[in-house]
């Protein structure tokens, strides 16, 4: 069975659609518009090797025709592209305009990067800068502190799903909890695969606690004895936060009372940083 990216409202019109009822046409221009995000969502999640038309309306559980007359649409927007040889379908030129365009007028490796370093001389472990990019998060920063055993859990350029790892799931805690269902399923696979220890249910045990404490703690998956604290940051005016900032260190060194200590000045850093985004020039 495909996994189910369409948002809530998608339920209720498929449903008044078995009922004989007839949407409005502000009704259907929604549902049209919902649709083709998550058909941009998905091709983001694969725009490496692309889908192909039988993936997408499986995925996004839409009836074929549905998906292909969406599809074309987006093509002539240019926002979605088809390989004129093995026919699978790519994001357009005009994603990567547009994206330029929302993109921030800052560096925020370089902004955030004195930040990271201050806090890997304070506590001695290692920090890193974790951005988001579609349903994963990707390492841009790491700087390593002066204790002797460190945690190095992600390189810089590493991608993970972004429901693994305290970065990701301090980023994903800011997301409505319908989204955040909706990336665990569309990363089920891959979960499976690589992180059997992996439980859904301490996943919303740690957005829980980070909506409530403001940051997340989270055992490493990958690494034994390790432990990772982490906050968002919120570096544009969405609610949603495409940043985090987090530290690893052995278990033994995160002990009760250094939680609290690291903790704190994570979230000290994480409201600097975006103290400093907000002044900047618009």
């Amino acid at each position: 069975m495909g996994y189910y990216l369409c948002h809530d409202s998608d339920v209720d019109f498929l449903m008044q659609n078995k009922s004989s009822k007839v949407s409005s046409p502000s009704v259907s221009g929604t549902q049209t518009i919902q649709r083709a995000a998550a058909l941009m969502r998905l091709l983001a999640a694969h725009n490496r090797n692309g889908l192909r038309l039988v993936d997408l309306y499986q995925l996004a559980q839409l009836e074929r025709s549905t998906t292909h007359r969406i599809l074309q649409g987006l093509i002539a927007e240019q926002l979605v592209a088809q390989h004129p040889d093995n026919k699978r379908y790519f994001l357009g030129t005009r994603i990567y305009e547009m994206g330029l365009a929302a993109a921030p007028t800052f560096n925020l490796r370089d902004l955030c990067h004195p930040h990271i370093r201050r806090l890997a001389e304070l506590t001695g472990d290692t920090v890193f800068l974790v951005t988001r990019a579609g349903f994963e998060g990707v390492c841009i920063d790491r700087q390593e502190g002066s204790f002797p055993i460190r945690v190095f859990v992600m390189d810089v350029g590493r991608r993970r799903p972004l429901n693994i790892g305290a970065a990701n799931i301090a980023m994903l805690s800011t997301l409505p909890d319908e989204e955040i269902s909706r990336i665990c399923l569309v990363n089920k696979a891959k979960i499976e695969e690589s992180y059997p220890k992996y439980s859904e249910a301490s996943l919303w045990n740690k957005i829980n606690h980070r909506r409530q404490q403001g940051f997340v703690i989270n055992t490493v998956l990958e690494v034994s004895r390790a432990m990772a604290i982490a906050v968002p940051i919120h570096a544009t005016f969405e609610k949603s936060a495409n940043v985090a900032i987090s530290i690893s260190a052995v278990d033994e060194r995160l002990n009760t009372e250094r939680i609290g200590e690291v903790s704190g000045l994570l979230l000290e850093t994480a409201a600097k940083i975006e103290a400093e985004i907000k002044a900047l020039p618009r």
